[in-house]
Formats: C-alpha cells, structure tokens, sequence
C-alpha cells in the first residue's frame, strides 16, 4: 500500500513538472511572437530619435547620439491641424456609429425583425464593394454639393464605412444579454429607450469599447478618401505623413518621427480600454 502511494506521488510530481514546463515553454513562446510584432515599432521609434545622417546609413547607427529633433520638425510643419481634423472625424463619427447601431442591433438581436439575417447579410454586403470603386461617383457627388475640403463629409463616410461593422458587433453582444433582465425591467414600467439606456448599454459596456475602438481605428488610419476629397483644411494625419515621402532628400527619419506622432492616440486609446476590449471581443464568442 506504502509502495503504491508512494508510485502516484511520484507520478503526480512529474505531471506538475510536466505541466509547468509546458506553462513556461508557451510563456516564452507568446514572448517571442510578441517581441517580433513589436520590433517593427520599436525600430520605427528608435530611427524617429536618430539624425537623417544616421537613419540613412546602411546597416542604420543604431546606438549613435539620440536627438528630438525630428519632432521640433513635425510642429514646426505644422502637424496639429491634421491631427485635430483626424481627432474629430474619429471620435465624431465613432459617436454617429454607436448611436445608429445600438438602436439597429437592439431590433435584431432583442426584438427579431422579419427575416433578420437577410438584414444582417444586407449591412454585411455592403462592406463587399472595394472603397477605390465608390470613390468616383463619391467624388463627383461631393464635387457637385460643394463639399470638397470638408471635414463633415469625411464624418458621413467614416459612420457609413463603419455602421455595418459596428451593427454586426453589437448585433452579437446584445444576443447574450438575458432576456430575463430586460423583461424585469418592462414589469417595473421602463419602456424601450430607459431599458436601452440603463439596463442593456451598462451590461454591453466591455462590447460598446470593442467597438467604438475599431470604428475610431477604421477611422483614424483611413487615407483613401481623405487624400482625394481634402485639400488643405480639411487634410488629415496620414495625408501629412505623405508629405514626407520625395524623391530628393533624407526624409526617412521625419517620416518614422510623423508616424510614431500618428500611432500615438490610437495605441494610448487601446491601452486605456484593453481590459474592456479583451471582454468586448469574447463577449459574444461563447454561449
């Protein structure tokens, strides 16, 4: 009896050790695949802190003098109108899209319209049609109202880029809220719009995050319309960022500094919301 007790303690150590051998071999892997994601970035912010001299240089200095020079250039430029003509399309048509997909999401997944998917398929479609398509009848639409160089018209596109984006997503989180609680809620006397606002938006607020982060990123690093349907008001970041791009001179340096400048409110907005957009994103994933 010792004897056998004696076997399953052994066996019951090595499968511990097995297990934190195995813990630790995945640690160091998710390591690894995260530092070679974040090497880009950080060779990106490394080059923005060295001279054009020195950025230019093959292999690059990569521990010569550092300098903050490059981000005197960016002001000095003139770089914060485009970053507040980004800041407001983003967040503006980020607003725009949770208040239309709230409501749309709430009549599908809470109070099923007749055949709901093939609504669901029709908001799906519309994401099918390539961006580079639309934008010449866009353009001459815009041309023809006046429109051109304006920084609403870019908040109309970006809601209307992003809206079945946001009505699929939201669509998944409200199907997970209990029906229970919401029917607790009309007993007592709420009608729609307060069970809406007080009752299903505080249990979908980590999904309300997901969203609203994605559309805002959508938002921010799209260049396609903003660099053919603006000028000189209305331009946002990444057409700044092309200006750095010539066929003469050292730009590259600039370049690296104007794009570590651009990522910063997206990347500070997902730190501020990772814990929320972790739960947003698995909120709907398992029954």
């Amino acid at each position: 009896m010792t004897t056998l007790l004696k076997q399953r303690k052994k066996t019951a150590r090595g499968e511990g050790d097995l297990a934190e051998t195995g813990g630790i071999a995945w640690t160091a892997t998710a390591w690894i695949i995260t530092l070679i994601f974040f090497a880009p970035v950080a060779w990106m912010l490394l080059t923005s802190l060295h001279t054009e001299a020195d950025a230019a240089t093959n292999p690059p200095t990569l521990f010569s003098g550092l300098t903050f020079e490059n981000y005197s250039a960016l002001f000095d430029r003139g770089v914060m109108p485009f970053l507040i003509n980004s800041a407001t399309a983003s967040i503006i048509s980020t607003l725009l899209v949770l208040a239309l997909s709230i409501p749309a999401a709430y009549a599908l997944a809470i109070r099923p319209v007749e055949k709901w998917t093939d609504v669901m398929f029709f908001f799906l479609s519309t994401k099918f049609l390539p961006a580079i398509a639309a934008l010449l009848p866009i353009y001459l639409l815009v041309k023809r109202v006046g429109g051109l160089d304006n920084i609403w018209v870019l908040v109309i596109l970006y809601t209307a880029m992003n809206l079945p984006i946001a009505v699929w997503m939201m669509q998944s989180f409200l199907a997970e809220v209990p029906k229970e609680i919401m029917e607790a809620a009309e007993v007592d006397g709420a009608g729609t719009l307060r069970v809406i606002w007080s009752v299903i938006v505080p249990i979908i607020t980590p999904g309300i995050a997901a969203t609203s982060l994605i559309c805002f990123i959508f938002s921010w690093n799209e260049f396609l319309f903003a660099v053919n349907l603006t000028a000189t008001v209305s331009s946002t970041s990444p057409v700044f960022l092309v200006g750095f791009i010539t066929s003469e001179g050292l730009f590259l340096a600039k370049l690296c500094a104007a794009a570590t400048l651009v990522s910063l409110p997206v990347l500070i907005a997902g730190f501020a919301a990772q814990d929320k957009l972790v739960r947003g994103l698995s909120l709907g994933a398992v029954k």
